[in-house]
């Protein structure tokens, strides 16, 4: 079969297409012929060695198709039937073998490409808002790259969740997103200080909670944008890690919360996943979330998706087709 394989640590060129083994699913393991993966922060993580991973690796960790073998001991889901799943790496190849247990059988009416785009973004999106700080109505939100992927999909949930949401983009063209999003306020962080932006959009109270995945270009002002006893969580890193910084900090500040979670640690049973996972893909269906894929590119283009990806370029999803 094709993947995209990296042999060591670099940037998007290191990125190659390559035939290799067709793998067989083992106890508890299905196979599923990829017809959509999605690319993600993560990935680019894994291919600069920021995430340290085995190579040579075949990148990805999103992908919808087809289930075509099983292992044994399944019975989550059998051949022929349509899956998406996430965080199980290899979703950048023709077929990826995957823990049964992580699989999620598609409603009727959501497309490949569509659950590709839905799950590492979406169940993130639900994470954060839904147990990382649990919004509810009357909490005011700071949500940073408001038009990007996660941010809009965040910014609908919080909608939803009935708080007000203020986010910070880059451009006309992405505050417009935003703001289809149902973002209440928007704020450019190109041209004006986000931080006394928000400290003036909420009468020098600050946000109940910033999510924030940008990380280092961003953590010291989104403290400065909390309320004491506010919350940042910080679930991404795209501007680079956050370095050490004195605990005292927080207590200076206003008493402050910081966590740094993972998709991996809100799914750790299957019945959180299909609970995240079945109100992600509900939403989807039904029209109350709205996706935006960006870009589709084949498979052999992943090196420019992730070019694109890390340039924030893009204001939505990116897809490879595969098959």
């Amino acid at each position: 079969m094709k993947a995209i394989i990296v042999s060591q640590p670099g940037g998007p060129e290191n990125m190659q297409l390559a035939d290799v083994p067709l793998p067989e699913p083992g106890p508890k393991q299905a196979r599923v012929r990829i017809a959509a993966s999605g690319v993600n922060f993560i990935d680019v993580y894994h291919r600069t060695g920021l995430y340290k991973v085995d190579m040579p690796a075949v990148l990805g960790a999103e992908g919808a198709g087809t289930v075509d073998a099983v292992g044994s001991d399944v019975t989550e889901v059998a051949p022929g039937d349509r899956v998406v799943y996430a965080m199980a790496r290899g979703s950048y190849a023709e077929y990826a073998v995957v823990p049964a247990a992580q699989l999620i059988k598609l409603p009727d009416g959501v497309d490949f490409q569509t659950a590709a785009a839905a799950m590492l973004q979406g169940m993130t999106a639900h994470y954060v808002t839904r147990s990382t700080f649990a919004l509810k109505s009357g909490d005011t939100c700071l949500i940073h790259a408001a038009a990007g992927g996660t941010g809009g999909l965040a910014v609908q949930m919080a909608k939803m969740a009935g708080a007000r949401v203020l986010g910070t983009v880059s451009t006309e063209e992405k505050a417009r997103i935003a703001r289809e999003a149902g973002a209440d306020e928007i704020i450019f962080y190109t041209s004006q200080d986000f931080e006394a932006e928000t400290k003036r959009l909420t009468s020098g109270r600050g946000v109940d909670v910033v999510y924030d995945s940008v990380g280092k270009s961003t953590f010291e002002k989104s403290l400065n944008s909390l309320r004491p006893r506010g919350m940042l969580v910080s679930f991404g890193q795209s501007s680079g890690a956050i370095p050490p910084f004195e605990l005292h900090t927080l207590n200076v500040k206003g008493s402050l919360f910081v966590t740094r979670p993972s998709l991996a640690h809100h799914v750790l049973t299957r019945e959180e996943l299909l609970w995240r996972a079945g109100d992600v893909l509900s939403w989807i269906a039904s029209g109350k979330l709205k996706l935006r894929i960006d870009r589709v590119y084949p498979l052999a283009e992943a090196g420019q998706a992730h070019r694109d990806l890390e340039g924030r370029k893009t204001t939505g999803k990116l897809i490879l087709s595969v098959s």
